[in-house]
């Protein structure tokens, strides 16, 4: 009977510790690093202010572990896109989907990188180190849709173009006007499908 309880008590905990997780992740990607609060965190995800030390250490692990939800969303989205795309057309429908109107308002839930890039920086070093792995992972998914996977040029031109598609993105959302947003969208779609043969 006591294992019973114990069992029903974690379970609601380890519950309760996603929910928190998740609520943070799309208020990180919503309001930024600064703008995400424990309190603000914990009434959203239906809990006391109170609770949050029952599940995290320090405000830093809860930023840690949000980022490295929202990161592992991104990740599984563009794997989805790879594994249900034919070989030679995996990128380029990587691309459309990344670099889209759908995509760039889809703030809470879309790239942490475009939505926390210029935030990151002053982040703990967990956070730094959850977005450096996202970063590399990423770098290495697009170079493997290149026919140069394995030779260097397939892992700089990587770079440039995952460089390309976040700041394409952070800018068409940064914008005001509805046409120069698209049209940042589309001239960086242009120019990496261009890029890529």
């Amino acid at each position: 009977m006591r294992n019973t309880a114990n069992n029903a008590r974690a379970a609601a905990k380890e519950a309760s510790h996603e929910r928190i997780v998740s609520t943070a992740a799309r208020a990180i990607r919503r309001s930024g690093y600064d703008g995400t609060g424990v309190a603000d965190i914990m009434k959203e995800a239906g809990l006391t202010h109170g609770a949050f030390y029952a599940h995290f250490a320090s405000r830093e692990a809860m930023l840690a572990e949000a980022a490295g939800l929202a990161c592992a969303q991104s990740a599984a989205a563009a794997a989805d896109v790879v594994a249900h795309t034919p070989p030679d057309k995996a990128l380029e429908t990587m691309l459309h989907a990344y670099l889209s109107k759908a995509h760039a308002e889809q703030v809470e839930l879309g790239c942490p990188l475009a939505a926390l890039g210029s935030e990151t920086s002053r982040q703990a070093p967990e956070v730094r180190r959850v977005t450096t792995r996202h970063i590399k992972a990423t770098v290495d998914l697009i170079a493997r849709q290149s026919p140069d996977w394995g030779r260097p040029a397939a892992h700089e031109h990587a770079l440039v173009t995952l460089s390309t598609m976040v700041g394409a993105l952070m800018l068409a959302r940064a914008v005001d006007e509805a046409a120069l947003s698209q049209s940042l969208l589309d001239a960086a779609l242009k120019h990496l499908l261009a890029s890529h043969p």
